[in-house]
């Protein structure tokens, strides 16, 4: 019996399928990408420096930060950080804003900056915020940016 293109043509593409592992659509398949963690990424690098800006402050401190699934890193408490984090769901705004009014601070302009760079709960953030001066900076009732 002698086999026309169209069959030799058929039987390559079932062979090769066969060994691809295609589908009857003819697009290879594979398994679904599954997790490495139960948890939404939460890492972060928060750091502390001496100038008007993240681009030209000179950073004096970094330490690292992360929360799932149990809180560690540099930060000398990351439990507290974290846990503040949390109640506010990542707003570090909301954490700079909160100042001690009891303490008196000298008007003077010495600005410092603190960011926070990195991913909390699997969403990639990026904060800067500049304070006139460390008294002010230290006024802020957080242990995130208390290092």
């Amino acid at each position: 019996m002698r086999k026309t293109a169209g069959a030799i043509a058929l039987g390559a593409a079932l062979t090769l399928s066969s060994v691809v592992g295609t589908g009857a659509g003819g697009v290879a398949s594979a398994a679904p990408a599954q997790p490495r963690s139960l948890y939404p990424a939460s890492a972060l690098v928060l750091s502390y420096g001496e100038g008007e800006g993240a681009g030209s402050a000179a950073v004096r401190r970094a330490v690292t930060l992360s929360c799932r699934p149990t809180s560690t890193g540099t930060h000398p408490t990351p439990d507290r950080a974290c846990a503040e984090l949390r109640a506010v769901d990542g707003e570090f705004g909301t954490l700079t804003a909160r100042t001690e009014h009891g303490r008196a601070c000298t008007k003077e302009w010495r600005p410092v900056t603190v960011t926070a760079e990195g991913v909390w709960e699997g969403r990639r953030v990026w904060y800067e915020h500049t304070f006139p001066n460390p008294c002010l900076k230290n006024n802020v009732r957080s242990q995130v940016f208390d290092f």
